[in-house]
């Protein structure tokens, strides 16, 4: 349902859901004939109707809302919304605490949560590749499922597409999502001054650390584990606290958390100073990035945010920060002053600061 009790009208070829326990209670691949996906899934005949029908829109269960319909018709009680876009390529597609279909969830649904945005909606498209395991998409729509109830929101269209063998690797998933946004809530770089603390709210470099661990054989995996989590819940249990003292929240994913601080700094005109014995880094994540050569203030993050408030309430923001599940390790590493030669800097352990650059290319590639 909607927020306006209205049904939502699926967009694309998701089909209405099947009846009670057809294609969901009869193994991972449902009614499907078929162990592997064909190209014929993707030509929109009998067979895409029967993937759609018999395994998509019943794995979806409960989070998926329409009808075999072009758009999707929704009924939002707001004069405002968040809208946002993005693809995942993630290699490997499953990993500890997660796989592709979490990640797409968690990654849309967090990037309409750093605007204040409530999320609502979200659509679905699979590009899969010919040959790719129906066990394995089953595993991937449960995923969906799970991370779209735990962070509230619905299904409201979608898409499948078919490529032939090696033209991508496994699936592809893309995501739009729309969100409700209150009239008092404003929170952009704009709104970024000096004196402002920043804020990190949970470990820093662990997805990829993760991800390149399994991708390499490292075995680092058991003892680092992926962040991957939807952060909705966080950012409005702040808000509902702090409406005024928070200023601009950032999603820390590719390109880091210096990354981060580059583009605001260099946007609002400011510099930021960070202490490097305040980061929120593992010891074994630190110990495995030094190994490897990479810096984990530049290592993308899925379940870790930025976030920029008024200095003199940054305690309270942060013990509010704290007592969510997904805040627990969050810490106050710096602050924002004038503008100066240097855009950021970290003070080091020993009273020496050093420039935190701008990252230029990709440490590590599809990690999110």
């Amino acid at each position: 349902m909607t927020s306006s009790g209205e049904p939502a009208v699926l967009s694309g070829e998701t089909a209405q859901p099947a009846a009670a326990g057809v294609g969901a209670g009869n193994g991972a691949g449902g009614g499907i004939a078929q162990d592997l996906i064909e190209l014929d899934h993707g030509t929109g005949g009998g067979m895409s109707r029967e993937l759609i029908s018999e395994l998509i829109a019943p794995r979806l269960g409960s989070v998926h809302h329409g009808r075999m319909e072009d758009s999707a018709v929704l009924g939002i009680e707001t004069a405002r919304i968040a809208i946002t876009t993005d693809s995942f390529v993630i290699d490997p597609i499953f990993f500890g605490g997660g796989d592709i279909g979490k990640l797409a969830v968690c990654g849309t649904v967090n990037d309409l949560a750093v605007s204040g945005a409530v999320p609502r909606f979200l659509t679905l498209a699979l590009v899969l590749e010919e040959g790719f395991p129906i066990v394995d998409l089953a595993r991937v729509l449960d995923s969906v499922r799970e991370a779209a109830e735990q962070a509230e929101v619905s299904i409201v269209a979608g898409d499948t597409k078919v490529v032939r063998d090696g033209e991508i690797d496994k699936i592809f998933i893309n995501t739009a999502g729309v969100g409700e946004l209150a009239p008092e809530v404003e929170l952009g770089m704009a709104r970024v001054s000096e004196g402002d603390a920043v804020i990190v709210t949970s470990y820093l470099g662990n997805h990829s650390i993760h991800i390149l661990s399994l991708r390499e054989g490292l075995g680092f995996e058991e003892r680092i584990a992926s962040d991957c989590a939807p952060l909705a819940g966080l950012v409005q249990a702040m808000l509902d606290e702090h409406p005024d003292h928070v200023h601009c929240i950032r999603d820390i994913t590719r390109g880091g958390f210096g990354t981060v601080l580059n583009e605001v700094a260099d946007d609002v005109g400011v510099s930021i100073q960070i202490a490097k014995d305040r980061l929120p880094i593992q010891h074994e994540t630190a110990m495995a990035a030094d190994m490897l050569g990479v810096d984990p203030l530049y290592l993308a993050n899925e379940g870790c945010l930025c976030l920029f408030v008024d200095g003199d309430a940054a305690p309270e923001i942060l013990e509010a920060v704290r007592s969510h599940p997904y805040g627990s390790a969050a810490e106050i590493v710096g602050a924002v002053h004038g503008r100066a030669e240097s855009p950021v800097k970290m003070q080091n352990g020993d009273g020496t600061d050093s420039v935190v650059e701008v990252l230029y290319g990709a440490e590590l590639p599809r990690l999110c």
